[in-house]
């Protein structure tokens, strides 16, 4: 007998909500049965004449679903419930209620925007806001709008904001909420230790778990990589312990055993990644162990690709971890940071259209026939960003006009289940008679795990076709599928000059061409500008050429996780309308010098560079001017700026040189190649800019000499923190007896020693005769015997000679 769920109480509400309006909103915690029960009470309605499909986050999740309905029901899978997942299906004529996953969904009203036969669409863990969850709630609302007001809908989840979907399904939709299974759920917070790595944390915290309760424990994790080191671990302490990982890369029925209780009865560990968190029961499990981290996709539009990041999980997701402890009883989940830091996480996970690749939503939404998203009822709408970057791409591939319609070869990509770019790559390998490898690539790509792991495609497909798993024949068969498939399409591709799967794959991303850039093979180069790095162990590493089929990181550095090589002879061959023969023209700071090459380019690499011994005149100047401008200050004379800007004149202030710069500067700089020009050049080309009374009102407000009363010139410096100044010997001013003015400003006067050493400072020089004075002359007439210290020096006539010769001239 089947135990009484919490939502049985709000089956009456939802019966009656989808009979009256035809749209609804359930909200019920983790365990109160809105997955296994909702569907099957439905099917007894009078508005059920058809299937029931129930969406599901993921594979794992869907199968396991639709296997707990079939049991409740006392059937299999494939009889009244099936599934439909990419690698696996259970389903017959007899089946009516269907569980897909999200993207399945996506794809049939694509196909069939009036889902034909079709009831009712349950959308679970709606919370989770995937990219297909909400494009497929915005097609299946305009399906209802347009199509079929016939067409049921009922958003379900345990924690999202009800009256916001309530909104979005329409004004009279209903937001029904249940009760949770009131089982206990303790919190234990275990706090963070920063100098230890996650998996050491998360073994120690296992182990405690272990030691101190009782039942089953599920640990969540990041990913794989951080599973396969905590299982390890574990295995280590504890070797008589069944220990299962619970991911999307391994087999159904791995997965099976990771859900089931042991078959011997033996207490047993799963190691899960978010795959865990909603819609499966995990029998038997009463403890929780979470590393408080998730890792999520973030689209690099800079790069051109899907990053996975760590982050720590929110709110939301921690609530539904600590939720699978008390599914069946009394539960314990383990924390892994501080109670007073759980208020600091994001509520909820961002939502996946915010921060996802947007090219897959932009062409199937094409193929809907709209071009533009807000043609659609979004909770949350595309950015604008994310959609211009999407277009573009599908401009580039040639599945879009320039109207945003769908061409013949989008109707080809948008056939098959996959990425645009990826469809594009199975296409041109059916074109080419490789159509099966193309597929088997692009299965490689999406999944992790096959083939074993390793950057080189061409190896882990080698690997995978020695694989028995039941895993890789379901893959192998899926992708015998897409190879059938775009055989029958390939007509809109033409003739392809891919000759393998990795040049298929290139000319379908054509941007992610890279070259090594270095004998190590760590540093490359892609054909759209960016850099990537391998490791350099790697056997991918020895090739010259690769196309770039996944890279993880920064836009600056991204790190290539899975490529192919491709022959270097055969890049003239694939990209021969690519090709581009241009004359570059750079600025070459090692030889502070201007540089022409006639390069042959595939986008950003270069092929071939030769000299080009006739640039365009214009655009070296251009450059020289710019180059130029950078370094004002060093290439006019020293203290030009500062004199100008004592005086006021507007025209030689930086920002106005550089304003005219066409005026003065190029064509001074016509028909070179460098700046090694003589200062004063280019100080009389920006005077050239002054008519006569600015050029006289220049001359009159900062004079460039000071006219000693001995007859000699100094310049004066404009410049200095204590400008305007001059240095001048303290003979040479002998006889004055008043302050050197510029304007009205006193010029300070840097006296020095006959020597050049300097004497005092000032810009009162007859206070400096009548007070200190006497005190130099003290010092000064001992190291300068032979030249005149006079105690009156303003009524001495001014001299640069000797006494000696001094006298001689004055007798």
């Amino acid at each position: 007998m089947s135990p009484v769920l919490p939502i049985q109480s709000v089956l009456p509400q939802i019966r009656a909500a989808l009979a009256e309006t035809g749209a609804g909103v359930l909200v019920a915690p983790p365990g109160a049965g809105k997955t296994t029960a909702v569907a099957p009470d439905l099917l007894g309605e009078a508005w059920c004449t058809g299937q029931i499909i129930l969406t599901s986050p993921r594979r794992v999740a869907a199968r396991a679903a639709a296997e707990r309905i079939a049991q409740m029901l006392g059937e299999t899978p494939g009889q009244t419930v099936g599934y439909i997942t990419r690698l696996d299906s259970k389903v017959s004529d007899r089946t009516r209620i269907l569980v897909v996953t999200e993207a399945i969904l996506v794809n049939r009203l694509v196909d069939d925007p009036e889902l034909s036969g079709v009831s009712a669409v349950l959308f679970d863990e709606a919370h989770e806001r995937s990219l297909d969850n909400d494009l497929g709630l915005a097609l299946a609302l305009e399906t209802r709008s347009i199509l079929r007001e016939d067409l049921r809908l009922l958003v379900m989840s345990a924690t999202i904001d009800g009256a916001r979907f309530a909104r979005l399904l329409g004004g009279d939709a209903a937001i029904i909420e249940s009760e949770g299974r009131s089982f206990p759920l303790t919190i234990k917070w275990l706090g963070g230790d920063a100098s230890l790595g996650i998996e050491d944390r998360m073994a120690s915290a296992i182990m405690t778990a272990w030691r101190n309760e009782e039942g089953d424990i599920l640990a969540f994790l990041p990913g794989v990589r951080e599973i396969e080191r905590v299982r390890e671990r574990i295995e280590a302490r504890l070797p008589e312990t069944p220990v299962h990982a619970l991911h999307g890369q391994i087999d159904p029925a791995a997965q099976r055993a990771a859900i089931r209780c042991d078959p011997e009865g033996r207490r047993r560990i799963v190691l899960a990644t978010a795959i865990a968190e909603t819609s499966l029961t995990l029998d038997g499990v009463r403890v929780v162990v979470d590393s408080g981290l998730a890792r999520l996709a973030e689209f690099d539009r800079a790069a051109g690709t899907t990053r996975l990041v760590t982050r720590r999980a929110s709110r939301a997701s921690a609530a539904q971890r600590a939720g699978r402890a008390a599914r069946q009883g009394p539960g314990v989940a383990y924390r892994l940071w501080e109670e007073a830091g759980h208020a600091g996480l994001p509520e909820f996970a961002p939502p996946e259209i915010l921060q996802a690749d947007l090219a897959p939503l932009m062409l199937r939404l094409a193929k809907w026939g709209t071009a533009d998203p807000g043609a659609l009822a979004w909770l949350d709408p595309p950015p604008e960003p994310s959609v211009a970057a999407a277009r573009r791409a599908l401009e580039g591939l040639g599945a879009l006009d320039a109207g945003g319609r769908i061409t013949a070869l989008g109707q080809a990509v948008a056939a098959l289940p996959m990425a645009p770019d990826q469809a594009a790559a199975v296409l041109h390998g059916a074109a080419a008679g490789v159509g099966d490898d193309a597929a088997r690539l692009i299965m490689l790509l999406q999944e992790r795990g096959l083939g074993g792991r390793g950057e080189d495609l061409a190896q882990r497909l080698a690997r995978w076709r020695g694989e028995n798993s039941a895993r890789s024949k379901s893959a192998a068969g899926i992708a015998r599928g897409w190879a059938a498939q775009a055989r029958s399409l390939a007509q809109a591709i033409g003739e392809s000059p891919a000759t393998d799967a990795a040049e298929a794959l290139a000319l379908a991303r054509p941007d992610f061409v890279a070259r090594r850039r270095d004998a190590t093979g760590e540093h490359w180069l892609s054909a759209g500008g960016r850099g990537y790095m391998l490791d350099p162990a790697a056997p991918l590493a020895r090739a010259e050429w690769i196309v770039i089929g996944d890279a993880q990181g920064q836009a600056k550095g991204a790190r290539i996780t899975a490529g192919a090589e491709i022959a270097a002879g055969r890049i003239a061959t694939l990209f021969a309308d690519e090709l581009q023969e241009r004359v570059t023209t750079r600025w070459n700071s090692e030889k502070s010098r201007v540089e022409a090459r006639r390069e042959r380019r595939l986008g950003a690499i270069v092929l071939a560079s030769v000299p080009e011994p006739s640039p365009d005149p214009a655009l070296l100047v251009d450059i020289l001017v710019e180059k130029a401008l950078e370094r004002l200050g060093d290439i006019l004379p020293a203290g030009f700026l500062a004199r100008a800007r004592f005086a006021g004149i507007a025209a030689l202030a930086p920002d106005a040189l550089r304003e005219s710069a066409d005026t003065w500067l190029a064509p001074v700089l016509a028909g070179r190649r460098d700046l090694d020009l003589p200062p004063h050049r280019l100080a009389e080309a920006a005077l050239g800019l002054l008519d006569w009374n600015e050029r006289q009102r220049l001359d009159s407000a900062a004079p460039t000499h000071f006219i000693s009363p001995a007859d000699t010139r100094h310049a004066i410096d404009y410049a200095g923190d204590d400008a305007p100044s001059v240095e001048v010997r303290v003979q040479g001013v002998f006889g004055l007896d008043s302050q050197p003015m510029i304007g009205t400003t006193p010029l300070l006067l840097k006296l020095t020693s006959p020597g050049g050493r300097p004497v005092q400072s000032t810009r009162d020089l007859p206070g400096f005769w009548r007070g200190s004075w006497r005190d130099v002359v003290k010092d000064m007439k001992g190291r300068y015997p032979k030249h005149r210290w006079p105690d009156q020096p303003w009524l001495e006539r001014p001299s640069m000679k000797t006494k000696n010769a001094f006298n001689r001239s004055d007798s």
